[in-house]
């Protein structure tokens, strides 16, 4: 299989390193901004053509899949000219900085019956699947999730417009994480501040603090809450209260403590392998099965984090 990669950055080199790992799977081209970028990338690994321009490389290499690895801000005409070649690919969260591309975009992958597959890792750790197990026969009460952190040093992640803010950048995970445990997500209100990186970083313009209230239409609720102030990463994940006890589903482990026992599950696979395993395989054979976030999926993560994005800035609670 021919495969090509869309982007130069941590996550290309993430999914390139893994694909070359793979059978019969070979990483021959890769996109970059400019045509510098992609070279200096493409030095990496053997036989690896570089290109400065997306269409180009479709139109000269016979690719089986392209994985699309770009910032939420540079999303849209990439996808469009590989949905137009009829070619399935895999694409790395958020998926864009609204709901309206990707709604457009569903409508011609849809049309053209691609296969697809978003990079919504955690619901392939053995965490979250062990999760979804114990928590059948238990009533979940609510939910607390979180993404503490510091802020990225790229230029586009600290404008509004280059990255639609952390809850839509980062905290996304948190949110899927969510919908992909407790299920689908009727109501947000959220709540966004600047308190601190406008006055440390120049050209802030996304909120550095927020709370996000959901209502599920389970009738649990939860909130989701995070930051980029602090000097270092603290914490990601969710804590799930049930009547049996609690849940919490982190990115290294799970820990189930209910009355008098708790008991901890290490993740042993790499579920970033599981995600790109999946899709190669949909690919091959046409078999989807076991690719757990399709586009078609993600719209639905997306809706969460852009009706929080309204809801802060209107004050009102938003109805999905």
């Amino acid at each position: 299989m021919q495969i090509g990669i869309i982007g130069t950055g941590g996550f290309s080199e993430t999914h390139c390193n893994l694909l070359e790992q793979m059978d019969d799977v070979r990483v021959s081209a890769v996109c970059g901004t400019s045509l510098a970028k992609a070279e200096r990338f493409a030095q990496k690994w053997r036989g690896v053509a570089a290109y400065g321009d997306v269409n180009q490389m479709l139109d000269q290499e016979k690719l089986d899949a392209v994985y699309i690895c770009v910032p939420p801000f540079a999303h849209g005409a990439l996808e469009k000219a590989v949905i137009e070649r009829n070619i399935p690919f895999f694409i790395e969260k958020p998926i864009a900085l609204d709901d309206e591309l990707p709604a457009e975009l569903l409508a011609r992958i849809e049309e053209k019956s691609l296969i697809t597959s978003v990079g919504y890792h955690f619901r392939y750790t053995d965490a979250t699947q062990r999760a979804i197990e114990l928590l059948q026969g238990r009533t979940v009460g609510m939910a607390l999730g979180t993404w503490m952190g510091d802020m990225p040093r790229v230029g586009w992640w600290r404008k509004q417009e280059g990255s639609g803010g952390q809850f839509l950048e980062q905290t996304t995970h948190m949110v899927d994480l969510l919908r992909y445990t407790l299920g689908e997500v009727t109501e947000v209100y959220a709540a966004y501040a600047n308190r601190v990186m406008h006055q440390v970083e120049e050209d802030v313009t996304v909120a550095d603090v927020g709370t996000v209230t959901l209502k599920l239409a389970s009738g649990a609720v939860a909130n989701i809450s995070n930051t980029c102030i602090l000097p270092i990463s603290d914490q990601a994940g969710l804590q799930i209260y049930t009547d049996h006890g609690v849940l919490q589903i982190q990115s290294n482990q799970l820990v189930d403590r209910t009355k008098g026992e708790t008991y901890t599950l290490q993740n042993q696979s790499n579920p970033y392998a599981l995600e790109n395993k999946a899709f190669i395989h949909a690919v091959r054979t046409g078999d989807t099965q076991y690719i757990r976030s399709t586009y078609q999926d993600a719209i639905q993560s997306q809706r969460i984090a852009t009706a929080a994005l309204r809801s802060a800035a209107t004050g009102a609670p938003v109805t999905l």
